[in-house]
């Protein structure tokens, strides 16, 4: 079995409210120095040594990330 880290980010071109609210946040809880913050979403995946690297990005692009506003990164990792 491998592990799989799929990482999903909104597109840098697409508005982040959450990401503005939490950067917004940060100055008020005495947190200096951050000037941006983007949210985004992180899947770990348990597969079988033979799901290949094309199934794991088409899984990634029709089910866990929406291609038009977010952008993705799919990358196995130790167990």
């Amino acid at each position: 079995m491998a592990r799989v880290v799929v990482d999903v980010m909104p597109k840098q071109e697409i508005l982040d409210p959450q990401g503005q609210a939490v950067a917004n946040a940060l100055p008020r809880l005495g947190f200096d120095g951050i000037t941006e913050v983007r949210q985004g979403k992180r899947f770990e995946l348990e597969v079988a040594d033979d799901v290949d690297d094309a199934t794991l990005a088409n899984i990634a692009e029709t089910l866990l990330a929406n291609p038009v506003i977010e952008d993705f990164v799919v990358r196995r990792v130790e167990a």
